[in-house]
C-alpha cells in the first residue's frame, strides 16, 4: 500500500486502516499543501484559536497514527480521516480547498475499487512507475518484488508476527544476510531519507532482495516457525541463501552489488552515482 499520496505533486503521508476501512492523512501535510505555511504547527494553533468549534472537537477529529517522518524514522503524527479533513478545510481560506475535497473523494473511491478488484491497484502502481520514468523491464521486476514481499508478510502474519517493529526487524535480518547492511544503512549509502529504498534499487539489488525474501518464504512454509524468535532464525537463513549468491557474483564480476547508484529517475533521466565501495 502506498504510504504517500500526491496532490498537485505535493506529498501527503497516508495510512490505510484495515479495521475501519478508511484512509488517515497527516494533518500537517494537508495544511502545508493548502496554505504553503512556513510554520505549519503555528498555523494549526492559530487556526484552532480562530475556530472554537473546531478546537472543541479536535480530540475527535485528530488521532495519532504512526507514519514515516522526514528523517525516515517512524513516529506518531496527528492524522485525520476524510470526514475530519473536510471539517479542517472549512477553517482554511484556500483556493485549493475545493480541488482538494475532490481529490480526497477520488482517493477514497479508488481504494474501494482496489479492494473489489486488486488488479486495479496493480495497474495503477505500474502507471505511477511509468510516469516517474522507469523502464518497463525495471517495473516488471519491481512489481514481482511487491508480490514476493506480500506473500512473505502473509506467511509471517499466519505465524504470529503482528507488530510493525517485528516486521521491520525480520526484514532487516534478511537484508543484513543478503546485502551485508540493514535497510537504514542501505538507504544512507544511496543518500535517501524518507524515500522507498526499493524504488531506488538497481536491477541486481532488486533481484537479490527478491531472492532473500522468496527463500525466506519457502523456509517458513516448510519449517512452519511460530512466533518472532523462530521466524527471525528463518529470516537469517533465507537471507543467507541470497547473500551467498551475491558474494559469488561479486567474486566473479569484481564489482559490489550494493551501490550508491540511485535508480529513481531525476525528472526524465535516471540519476547515476559512482558505485559504493565497501571497506
Amino acid at each position: 500500500m502506498e504510504k504517500i499520496k500526491l496532490f498537485e505533486d505535493k506529498k501527503i503521508r497516508s495510512e490505510w486502516n484495515e479495521m475501519e476501512q478508511q484512509w488517515f492523512f497527516s494533518i500537517q501535510d494537508v495544511v502545508q499543501v493548502l496554505t504553503n505555511s512556513v510554520d505549519v504547527k503555528q498555523y494549526i494553533k492559530r487556526m484552532l484559536s480562530r475556530d472554537a468549534s473546531l478546537k472543541s472537537n479536535w480530540g475527535t477529529i485528530c488521532t495519532l497514527v504512526e507514519m514515516t517522518a522526514v528523517d525516515g524514522k517512524t513516529r506518531k503524527v496527528q492524522a485525520s480521516n476524510t470526514k475530519g479533513l473536510f471539517r479542517i478545510i472549512q477553517s482554511i481560506p484556500s483556493s485549493k480547498a475545493e480541488p482538494f475535497k475532490l481529490w480526497l473523494a477520488k482517493v477514497g473511491a479508488e481504494r474501494l475499487e482496489e479492494i473489489e478488484n486488486p488488479e486495479i491497484a496493480t495497474q495503477r502502481t505500474r502507471e505511477l512507475f511509468k510516469l516517474k520514468g522507469y523502464p518497463d523491464d525495471w517495473i516488471e521486476k519491481r512489481m514481482r518484488s511487491i508480490a514476493i514481499r506480500e506473500e512473505l508478510t502473509e506467511e509471517w502474519k499466519n505465524r504470529g508476527i503482528k507488530e510493525k517493529i517485528e516486521f521491520a526487524i525480520l526484514t532487516a535480518e534478511i537484508s543484513k544476510a543478503t546485502f551485508g547492511v540493514i535497510p537504514s544503512d542501505h538507504k544512507k549509502i544511496k543518500g535517501l531519507k524518507s524515500q522507498n529504498l526499493r524504488d531506488h534499487m538497481t536491477d541486481l539489488e532488486l533481484i537479490f532482495s527478491m531472492l532473500g525474501e522468496a527463500s525466506t518464504t519457502e523456509i517458513v512454509k516448510k519449517k512452519n516457525p511460530l512466533g518472532f524468535t523462530e521466524n527471525k532464525k528463518a529470516a537469517k537463513q533465507g537471507g543467507k541463501i541470497a547473500g551467498d549468491a551475491r558474494k559469488a557474483l561479486e567474486l566473479q564480476s569484481g564489482e559490489n552489488i550494493v551501490t550508491s547508484e540511485n535508480f529513481l529517475p531525476s525528472k526524465s533521466k535516471t540519476q547515476k552515482i559512482k558505485p559504493f565501495k565497501k571497506k
